[in-house]
């Protein structure tokens, strides 16, 4: 499998191919994890479904690979910087070694100073290095105010406009309930771009409410991204990996054709702070929260009111998998306006979609939206 192709798995979906690929040889048994339901039994637990696991004995199978992205990105590496190339559980590099001793003494840290809570995490001292962080850093220019909020009046905060008003104008400005209620398919085409400014064709097939498929025409084949309203699945050519509960939350937002007007309903509460530019846009942030879930952060633009940047966060058992998405280019098509340029950003990496063409309310076969055949377990 070549570098661009392992690389764009990783941005597409946190997930770096080798972790895919080289699951049947770590894996206890095949059965992939299942996500629970009221009468399903409890999730597999990890040392049920990969061989070899020791720091991580106890946590649902499926936050396993989650819990290795965390890792690579908070070391700026990939799987073989701890891990023999297609066999997982072999403990031959003394990198994977030390990986187990620094989560255990992690998860005491945070038992015995922050009541069990998550506060320390491998980001805390790596920040993106293979070793920590110990001195601190001689910066290059003098540095700048942390935040701007310090030169404001005191009572600026308090005159920041509600989460609701902000998410009313949100749907306004793309063109109101009753115009997205209208829209019920739509056909994007455009271009890729990554891996050091190569282009590729790509498509993107949405149907209401909440089905949607992107199709990335790459030079070895195609690369499938795809969400069926409940399971979502990602493929390159012989190989599949069918989403985690925590991708399927993921792709369930990105599928919602109807987000705008849904969004208020997703979370239980939401707050509002100045947010910071994005393109050159002054913000609003507008963070939603849930008890229990990771919070989701939306920026508004000031003037239009328009979505410029989301950042979602997938939570794993030793950290949260961040994902930033920056629209931009919005234009109307058929009565509601559509961002034709977004750029989706991971800490390992990031690409950009150029759309060219939008055809709403087209037809679009279901079997666009089929579940695949052959699936990695």
């Amino acid at each position: 499998m070549n570098r661009n192709r392992r690389n764009f798995w990783f941005a597409v979906c946190g997930t770096s191919l080798c972790f895919v690929l080289a699951m049947a040889g770590a894996r206890a048994q095949s059965a992939a994890p299942q996500a629970p339901t009221s009468n399903a039994a409890a999730p597999r637990l990890a040392e049920e479904e990969f061989k070899n696991i020791q720091a991580l004995k106890g946590i649902p199978a499926e936050q396993v690979i989650p819990s290795m992205q965390f890792i690579a990105a908070s070391l700026g590496v990939e799987c073989e910087y701890c891990h023999v190339a297609h066999a997982n559980e072999k403990d031959d590099k003394k990198t994977k070694v030390t990986a187990r001793k620094m989560i255990k003494m992690m998860m005491a840290i945070n038992k015995e100073n922050f009541d069990g809570h998550r506060e320390v995490t491998c980001f805390s001292c790596h920040r993106g290095s293979t070793e920590p962080v110990s001195t601190p850093v001689i910066m290059d220019e003098e540095p700048k105010p942390r935040a701007e909020e310090a030169k404001k009046p005191e009572n600026a905060k308090m005159a920041l406009p509600a989460a609701e008003e902000l998410l009313d104008k949100y749907l306004g400005a793309i063109g109101g309930a009753s115009a997205l209620q209208k829209i019920t398919s739509r056909i994007q085409k455009g271009t890729l771009t990554a891996f050091g400014g190569q282009h590729f064709p790509m498509e993107l097939y949405s149907k209401a409410p909440d089905k949607r498929v992107s199709i990335m025409h790459l030079q070895n084949g195609d690369s499938v991204t795809a969400f069926d309203g409940k399971q979502g699945w990602l493929s390159v050519p012989g190989r599949v990996h069918m989403m985690s509960p925590a991708e399927n939350d993921a792709a369930r937002i990105d599928a919602d054709l109807y987000f705008a007007a849904h969004v208020r309903t997703l979370y239980q509460k939401f707050d509002v702070n100045s947010g910071e530019k994005v393109d050159g846009h002054e913000t609003y942030l507008v963070v939603g929260r849930s008890e229990g879930r990771p919070p989701l952060r939306l920026y508004l633009g000031k003037d239009s009111g328009l979505l410029l940047r989301l950042i979602r966060y997938a939570e794993t058992s030793l950290g949260r998998n961040p994902t930033q998405i920056d629209f931009a280019d919005y234009r109307d098509a058929n009565g509601v306006k559509v961002p034709f340029r977004w750029t989706l950003a991971r800490p390992n990496g990031r690409f950009t979609i150029q759309i060219a063409d939008v055809k709403g309310n087209a037809p679009i076969d279901d079997a666009k939206f089929a579940k695949p055949s052959e699936v990695v377990k």
